[in-house]
Parts: C-alpha cells; structure tokens; sequence
C-alpha cells in the first residue's frame, strides 16, 4: 500500500488498461464531515478540489486547512480550498460530488442545475430515499438537473468520514451505468488509504445506503436496551435478508448486497460509535423521545429517522415485508417503544430462513 495521504498510479478498467479520461478539478457541494471527508480523499489522491461550504464562516476555516466544526483535529491537504460562491465553484469542475443530506438535494439542486458544467460527472454521496416521492438520490439528479443516468455516479460502502478524514484504510464502491465514467471517479479518488471498486449496480447500491441507516437504528436500540452482541448480529443479519429481499424485487444484482455497499456499509453504520443512526438509535432505546434524542445530537435527526418512512412505502409498493425497517418507522413516529418492538420482532411467525 502506498504512503498514507499520497497520490498512487492511475488505475484503468479491471483489465489494467486506462478507458477514461482524467478528472482533475473537482467541486464537492456540501461541507460537512462526509463532503469535507471525501474532499480530502480527492485532494490526497492529486485531484484540485473546491468545496462549496453554505456558511462564510466554514469555508473561512476549510482555507485556513482546517473544519473543527464537522472533523475537528484534522488537518486538510493544500490542494483543497472552499468558497460560498456556488458559481466560483462549479465554473470549471470536471466532476460535481454533491454532499449535501439527501432530503435536501433536490432542493439545493432546483438552486444549482443552471451552474452545472455540461457532461461532467455528477457524483451522489448521499444515502437515502425521498420522502414523498420514493425516488432514489440518482433519481432526483437525473429529474431536476435533466440528465441521462449515465452521468450519475454513486460512491457507496463503508463511510465513516472521521476514520477516512484520519487515513486509515477503508473500501469503497463507485457505481454507474456507464462503467467508463465509474472508472473515471474511481481513478480521481484512488489513493494510499481509499479504494474503490466498481459497479453498475447503482440500484443496489443505493438501496443497501439507504437501507443501512434504518437497520442501524435498530440496532443502536437494541443496545440502548442492553442486548448483547447476538441479538446485533442477529439484527444485521435479518437486515440484510430484507435489503436483500427489496433489492431483488426492484431488480437489483443479489451481489451488491454482500459487497462493501451491502454487508460492508451495514456492518460499520450497525456497529461503529461514530454512526449518527446507531448513536441516535441507542438513545431511543434507552427511553429518550425523539425530541430528546434530537435535541441531544445538537439538532441534528439521524438520516434513517426520515428515510425510514419512504423505504417502509417503497417496499409495501412492491409487496416486500420489511419487519425491522416498519418497527423503526413505528418507534420514531408513531410512539411504539422499542421493548416492544422487539417483542412483536421475536413474536413474529416461525419460517424457514431463506424463505
């Protein structure tokens, strides 16, 4: 493996051979732990990265090398710098990542598809399903930003931005239908710490992001409860199975699921102390309301909180029965307590596991 914080060789197509063109400039629009994060990976992998930060005050500290509010003591690359200026930001990107929450993307993007540059890749960082619409973060670029699917690239798998704002070795998938373009990604975020894989499998990958944060937030309650590592393993486990179950209705290639942007992602969000839904979800079973759990995270709702509810309808549209996804929607919004919800969980009809 090469040095921590350097630049590698360009990889090509798994064959070795290079099919697609370099991306050097790179604008990363949101800039908090996981933009900034991923901002990092770009620059540390030789790539002039500009940060698009909402507030004046963020992006003052991202020049300065530094963003206390978000990944405290860590240091950022020279190559990095940020600005409030969308359109300072996006003149000459060769590559546009958005990194803004994924219920506000289509929002910021109504605000920002005037400024894209043309044929660029337009890369998703965020993990979740619209409410109200159902649509997966792919979906809402290609319909308010008026692009073919091709152009969307998504980096899924493991993701805690504080480990890889540290260097330390972590994997990575970059999905697209255009397998030249998710090459083209791959090679401008390659470097000594971050590997990425590909794949044209951006359902899956989407659903197994997605999906991920509200398993998590099961198992952050099952801790908060007290339960040990067998019921964690047993929740993981089932999750997947209905991941799985909803990624092969909608069409999705079963392999995904036991990748880095499947099991890998669900194994860190499920047991890390820096996933915000595991945290959030140990809270809830430890008797704090949703408010309270809120207030206590500086304001900020875990992600799963509000994707739960479009997964949950996403699924019923499609016949498939995710036990442990609706017990999350029903804990965190229509006041189920979480004891209980492990209950009817285990009350629930004996089957055969694979069916």
């Amino acid at each position: 493996m090469a040095a921590q914080g350097t630049a590698v060789g360009e990889p090509g197509d798994d064959t070795g051979v290079p099919v697609a063109p370099q991306v050097q400039r790179v604008t990363v629009l949101g800039a908090g732990s996981w933009g900034t994060a991923f901002a990092k990976v770009l620059a540390d992998a030789g790539r002039d990265v500009t940060l698009w930060a909402r507030r004046p005050e963020v992006a003052d500290a991202v020049n300065a090398r530094a963003n206390p509010d978000y990944l405290p003591d860590v240091r950022l690359p020279d190559r990095l710098r940020a600005t409030t200026d969308a359109w300072q930001a996006l003149r000459d990107a060769q590559a546009v990542v958005f990194a803004v929450p994924s219920q506000s993307l289509r929002a910021n993007l109504t605000v920002w598809r005037e400024l894209l540059p043309p044929e660029v890749p337009l890369v998703s960082l965020a993990k979740g399903v619209e409410l109200g619409t159902m649509r997966r973060m792919s979906q809402v670029i290609t319909e308010v930003a008026e692009v073919s699917a091709e152009r969307v690239v998504v980096v899924a798998g493991p993701s805690l931005a504080r480990e890889i704002a540290q260097e330390q070795p972590a994997g990575a998938v970059i999905a697209c239908a255009d397998h030249d373009r998710a090459v083209a990604v791959q090679r401008a975020c390659s470097n000594g710490y971050f590997r990425p894989y590909t794949n044209t499998d951006v359902l899956g990958c989407e659903l197994g992001g997605a999906c991920k944060n509200v398993i998590a937030l099961a198992c952050g309650m099952a801790a908060g409860l007290g339960f040990g590592d067998n019921t964690l393993a047993t929740l993981i486990t089932r999750g997947l199975a209905e991941i799985s179950r909803l990624g092969g209705k909608l069409g999705a290639d079963p392999l995904t699921f036991a990748g880095l942007a499947g099991l890998g992602d669900l194994v860190a969000t499920c047991t890390s102390p820096l996933s915000r839904n595991c945290s959030f979800g140990i809270r809830l079973g430890k008797g704090e309301t949703l408010a309270q759990a809120q207030q206590a995270t500086h304001g900020q709702v875990a992600e799963g909180v509000k994707s739960c509810t479009s997964i949950v309808e996403l699924a019923a549209a499609h016949g498939v029965d995710m036990p442990i996804a609706d017990g999350v929607r029903r804990v965190c919004h229509e006041g189920l307590r979480p004891r209980d919800m492990a209950a009817e969980l285990l009350g629930r009809q004996r089957k055969h596991e694979w069916r």
